[in-house]
């Protein structure tokens, strides 16, 4: 496997975040769905760094689920099963063939941007609800140690002030029609779905939703609003911004992001939903493209137009922050990166791809 300098950095970073906790994966199986996403990559490049490194007294077995649509990315390289690494290339939909032996579950595999989840609400829908319930029916059939479910911040819909930074309890304010519904509702579904796979068959299930993360290995053609400031800058464009650039969102960087995922992966809060992400700053989108143009120290415009998508702000929510008490009462998550240092590494991580020097 080809390790990316700037990744294996955040890899290491997660390791020491972790501290004793990644003895919890040693001689373990583990399968990570959406293993050429971002997500699911970054998990796959911890724990080849974790079976690489001197920490563990026995090495995992990991497993890596895709339909991989796009081919296997370089990163994997040519050769790239062993006899710890595995590749299971099948859709996540379908009859699905797995080892009777999996011991962790992190089920990745989704269509996360709104651009492309816009684009494909009914594949995404599937991902979220089809594929989960493949997986859910598997982990009751089977022994599992856990299943770590990705929900969204997007279930909240557009929470009111009062309910901001917003709490897991609450309930959210959702369209179940919208443009982006495809994507929220179903999650909202996959998550009643684990709740009753747990209440009903015991399965050892939780729950994280994300708050827009970032960094080293999302492409820049994803479409979300960091990678695409950063093309705007990389290709000598201005940064457009398809709104009046107030809404406000906090983001989490790449390490911190995964550091939170594996504390809820390797807790006993079975049957808990946990909100992943940071509570400061919670930053304007004008104000994130001033910040990018600094990190880049560029000269570039800022440029507000509207959107030839007809739909593109309808249900786009105002504000998203995350009340992360809890995660930190019970897990002790702590993230530690600041946005002008993710900004920085991640902005270092885009040049070298374009110069080819990321491994």
């Amino acid at each position: 496997m080809n390790y990316d300098k700037l990744i294996f950095e955040d890899s290491n970073r997660v390791i020491l975040n972790l501290g004793s906790k990644n003895n919890l994966l040693s001689g373990k199986n583990v399968l990570i769905t959406g293993a050429a996403g971002f997500l699911g990559s970054q998990f796959v490049h911890y724990f080849n760094a974790l079976n690489d490194s001197s920490l563990l007294n026995e090495k995992m077995i990991i497993y890596a689920l895709d339909n991989f649509k796009r081919g296997i990315p370089k990163w994997m390289g040519t050769d790239c099963n062993t006899a710890f690494f595995k590749i299971i290339q099948t859709d996540i939909t379908q009859n699905i063939n797995l080892p009777d032996n999996i011991d962790f579950i992190i089920h990745a595999a989704s269509i996360a941007s709104p651009k492309y989840y816009r684009d494909f609400p009914i594949e995404t829908m599937d991902a979220n609800v089809v594929g989960l319930r493949n997986l859910l029916e598997y982990s009751r059939k089977h022994r599992i140690i856990s299943f770590l479910n990705f929900s969204t911040s997007e279930i909240y819909g557009n929470p009111d002030s009062s309910n901001i930074p917003t709490k897991e309890n609450y309930n959210g304010n959702v369209s179940c029609t919208g443009p982006r519904s495809c994507y929220d509702e179903s999650k909202r579904y996959g998550e009643t779905l684990c709740s009753y796979f747990y209440q009903v068959y015991n399965v050892p299930i939780k729950v994280v939703r994300p708050f827009n993360n970032y960094g080293p290995g999302l492409n820049i053609d994803d479409k979300r609003v960091i990678p695409d400031f950063f093309s705007n800058v990389l290709n000598g464009r201005d940064i457009i911004i398809f709104s009046n650039g107030s809404p406000t969102r906090t983001f989490c960087y790449i390490s911190d992001a995964i550091t939170g995922y594996l504390l809820v992966l390797l807790s006993e809060s079975n049957g808990e939903a946990f909100n992943i992400g940071t509570d400061s700053p919670e930053i304007s989108v004008g104000s994130l493209a001033k910040l990018i143009l600094k990190t880049c120290n560029s000269s570039n415009k800022i440029v507000y137009q509207i959107s030839h998508e007809k739909n593109y702000l309808i249900d786009n929510p105002q504000r998203r922050c995350p009340d992360i008490t809890k995660a930190k009462k019970i897990l002790g998550y702590n993230p530690k990166v600041s946005l002008e240092a993710g900004l920085r590494y991640t902005f270092n991580w885009y040049m070298n791809s374009l110069t080819g020097n990321n491994i």
